[in-house]
């Protein structure tokens, strides 16, 4: 039937996705809202692209070749899909397709131009903008053209472009159709682009319009400056009007010429202010009927705004839900845990459930709201305070909020409300006895955990591990353990204070605590080097580890001279810390345990650039430094006036930060092991449910809360379609980078250090280890991806007690995201590795191979030549 093949955009609406594209859904939504006018149109469906497409079979093998390319290989991609479009071009068109374009086409009026714009069907969603990624041709005349340019139009579903971004973001091309959208011309004085949230704050209040003289494809491309407005509540805050030099016009033949502007005219305002007004009351109608921020393209035409396109503005990230419609300020938890990756459902309840402090979700990260705690004198000082030790970033960017008049309402001087990291400790005895049993009970209480778990299925399952949360509640929060790791930060606190104030030496501490008892983390790191003192005599398991392909590798090792020793060796560290993993806060990543493979890079590695018995004289030699470091400064207390006084004060302080900060790494790893018993006995009733087919894959429930993941074990049913959205949420929370400071209006707010004592083109950060190292820079995003060489220095965007297997081959580190205490900087402190955290944009800004200068004790970094 004919109809099948066209439909009038009055005839669309948004939920015809499939049939006319994203582009063609909104305009059709569009031309439905009362108020908003849009240009008189009427789309070619995807029915027309498929019958188009089956006329030509070869199709069909050039894409599988498409879909094995590797998204990196651009040429082949480039050669592969060029064949494609000139196949499709090729093709002549079916009698009835043709005939139902010409039809519709003669029905809105046969003399007039049109615009010939792509609209495909992964295109303009709420999770995905696929902006500019497949043809629109402007100024069309005649039905020979539309017909010719409908076909360009299928065509561009394989540009280049598009390809890439369809491989690199999981999107199969088979699955992506193309419905084109014909619409009459209009020959507008002024167009641009209008967002209702503001795309470099992303602040849902302010609006930003983008204007010039012209058709909006001179501002679209960038071939010319555009005034800039920025509005809130109706009026503008801020305008810029750029010299406008060039415009897009139409030829009275078709197609479209570039042409200059008078000069008396490139300084002129596209638009007065009153249309700017009135173009963002249009805006924030079109945003309440999609109930989401909006990227519109718009034509003013005598006084008269057409909007010609409107889609999702996919780069914002979400704010979290409340009900009170008051002002709102979030601090990132990813921030404080390393960890700023987004997180699947079933993580994100399991920290919830963990955590004292109630937690607010957003993008597939956690904050904590600290408006409260803002408003009130007391609990404002005390915050700021704990930020400005540990984080300088977070401090200025929650300055900068509370610099702003109103936005948060002041309280009466009540006090804090509650810990938010937890409360000031109480005083305790320096004694190592209190960090071996509080270690042991905790050790205890897991084994008992694991071994009463094997007997739970089903409902007894589910109510085993909530009343188990109590028990890694009780543990984590122990006034006693707490009180252990407060005091020993304390007394660095101290320590750096003091002995820079007595004797002007910074960031002494750092060397102090250089190879101390009981940490867990910096442990697990020399421990691989000692699981490669045992493999390196047996060249044949090397040579099989550096060609691993799956993870049941370990029992493969036995067949081989020297694998049996191997494998156990391999299996011993994994018995005691392949619970970890990157990422490890979310209990849905796969451990070491799960992947034992993601290790082999670093083990490898500890092969060949280290001699036997190197985790044993890493470790003296940090002691021996500590020591050393401890008498120096002692003698040189003596020296001062009531130096004696100084002295013992100072030694009882480097006495408890060496006693107990070492157990700053224990309490992560008991709950990190405690979340492991409960993923392995979740899995298995997973795979209960698979087998009684009611989940599809065993990995569904990672996209379920924990409640929810009770229901489904209660009824046995699941929702199929709610996992599917998960699923594509969390792909497109995944490309989201969370900021350390968020408000209620949307606004990430990033913080700056504002220290003027750098060199020129220095990158600035937060010192969190003394040293000063130059060497190569590693810029390594992936640990499994590690190809390290002593002496390199790692970049990376963030590191968890995960990476510290690495820190043992570096000569310093560099991260985008930390703090004073934060595990990289606590690990790297007791390594000796100078460090530098908080660098803003380092793994973009330093590249791969560049040789660079860390200043540990002064927090910077330099590129050298």
């Amino acid at each position: 039937m004919i109809e099948q093949y066209v439909l009038g955009l009055h005839e669309v609406d948004e939920t015809q996705v499939a049939i006319v594209g994203g582009k063609g859904a909104h305009l059709g939504a569009l031309s439905r809202i009362d108020g908003i006018r849009v240009p008189a149109g009427f789309c070619v469906t995807t029915d027309a692209f498929r019958r188009v497409m089956a006329e030509a079979p070869s199709i069909d093998e050039r894409l599988d070749q498409l879909s094995r390319l590797n998204a990196d290989d651009r040429e082949a991609i480039r050669t592969l899909s060029a064949e494609i479009r000139r196949t499709i071009e090729g093709i002549v068109l079916p009698d009835d397709v043709a005939a139902a374009i010409t039809r519709a086409h003669a029905q809105l009026a046969e003399g007039t131009a049109y615009a010939v714009r792509s609209s495909a069907t992964a295109e303009d969603l709420p999770t995905a903008s696929f902006a500019g990624q497949q043809d629109t041709y402007l100024n069309v005349m005649g039905p020979a053209a539309i017909l010719q340019h409908v076909s360009r139009c299928w065509a561009s579903l394989f540009t280049e472009r598009a390809v890439t971004y369809r491989q690199r973001n999981g999107i199969d091309h088979r699955a992506v159709h193309m419905a084109v959208v014909v619409q009459k011309m209009v020959f507008p004085q002024a167009a641009g682009v209008l967002f209702t949230a503001d795309p470099v704050t992303s602040n849902r209040k302010v609006a930003s319009v983008e204007a010039g003289f012209g058709l909006g494809e001179a501002l679209v491309s960038g071939l010319m400056n555009a005034d800039a407005y920025k509005v809130r509540d109706g009026e503008i805050i801020d305008k810029a009007i750029a010299t406008k030099r060039l415009a897009v016009h139409a030829l009275p033949g078709g197609g479209t010429r570039e042409q200059a502007i008078d000069s008396e005219r490139q300084e002129q305002p596209a638009l007065t202010d009153a249309q700017v007004v009135r173009l963002v009351q249009l805006g924030r109608r079109i945003e309440a009927h999609f109930g989401h921020p909006q990227d519109i393209e718009w034509c003013l035409v005598d006084d008269d705004f057409q909007i010609v396109q409107s889609r999702p503005i996919t780069t914002l990230f979400p704010i979290p839900e409340t009900a009170d419609g008051e002002n709102h300020v979030y601090l990132s938890v990813g921030h404080q845990q390393m960890m700023t990756d987004a997180m699947k459902p079933l993580g994100l309840s399991f920290w919830q459930m963990t955590t004292p402090a109630p937690m607010a979700v957003a993008g597939g990260r956690l904050f904590v709201d600290v408006t409260r705690r803002l408003a009130s004198p007391t609990s404002r000082a005390g915050l700021l305070e704990l930020m400005g030790r540990s984080d300088p970033l977070t401090t200025d960017a929650v300055q900068t909020v509370l610099e702003r008049d109103g936005f948060i309402r002041p309280l009466p001087d009540e006090g804090p409300p509650g810990p938010l990291f937890g409360g000031a400790p109480a005083p305790i005895e320096t004694d190592p006895a209190i960090v071996t049993e509080l270690i042991g009970r905790s050790e205890a209480s897991i084994a008992a955990a694991e071994r009463d778990i094997r007997t739970k299925s089903g409902e007894a399952l589910i109510a085993f591990i909530q009343a188990d949360m109590q028990e890694l509640r009780r543990i984590l929060f122990d006034p006693q353990s707490h009180q252990v790791f407060m005091s020993a930060m304390e007394a660095t606190w101290w320590l750096n204070e003091q002995l820079e104030a007595w004797l002007g030496e910074k960031n002494a501490a750092d060397t102090l605590t250089q190879s101390v008892p009981h940490n867990v983390t910096s442990e697990m790191g020399l421990a691989l080097l000692d699981v490669a003192d045992v493999i390196r005599p047996y060249p044949d398991v090397v040579a099989f580890l550096e060609h691993v392909e799956d993870e049941g590798f370990p029992d493969e090792l036995p067949k081989l001279p020297g694998g049996r020793e191997a494998r156990d060796a391999i299996e011993a560290w994994l018995d005691r810390y392949g619970m970890r993993c990157v990422g490890e806060i979310d209990i849905t990543r796969p451990r070491w345990r799960e992947r034992p493979s993601t290790l082999l890079p670093a083990l490898l590695g500890n092969i060949k650039n280290f001699e036997p018995g190197a985790g044993e004289r890493r470790f003296e030699q940090g002691r021996q430094e500590a020591w050393k470091k401890e008498q120096e400064l002692l003698e040189r207390l003596r020296a001062l006036p009531d130096g004696e006084h100084k002295a013992d004060e100072t030694k009882r302080m480097i006495d408890r930060v060496r006693t107990f900060i070492g157990y700053r790494e224990y309490p992560k790893y008991g709950m990190i092991s405690r979340y492991f018993v409960y993923k392995q006995a979740l899995l298995a009733e997973a795979e209960r449910l698979v087998q009684a087919h009611v989940l599809r894959e065993k990995e569904d429930i990672f996209y379920l809360t924990f409640d929810e993941l009770h229901h489904v074990v209660r009824t046995n049913r699941v929702d199929d379609q709610l996992i599917g959205r998960r699923k594509d949420a969390f792909r497109s929370y995944q490309a989201l980078t969370p900021p350390r400071v968020l408000t209620s209006d949307g606004e990430g707010i990033a913080g700056a250090y504002r220290r003027g004592d750098l060199p020129a083109g220095a990158l600035v950060g937060l010192p969190v280890s003394a040293g000063t190292v130059e060497g190569r820079a590693r810029v390594i995003l992936d640990m499994a991806e590690a190809d390290l060489e002593p002496g390199d220095i790692l970049v990376t965007a963030y590191t968890d007690p995960s990476w510290s297997p690495l820190f043992v081959a570096i000569g310093g580190l560099v991260t985008e995201v930390g703090g004073l205490m934060t595990h990289g900087a606590v690990i790297a402190r007791e390594y000796g590795l100078p460090a530098v955290v908080g660098v803003e944009q380092a793994t973009k800004l330093i590249r791969d191979g560049q040789r660079i200068r860390l200043h540990g004790t002064e927090g910077y970094v330099e590129i050298l030549p």
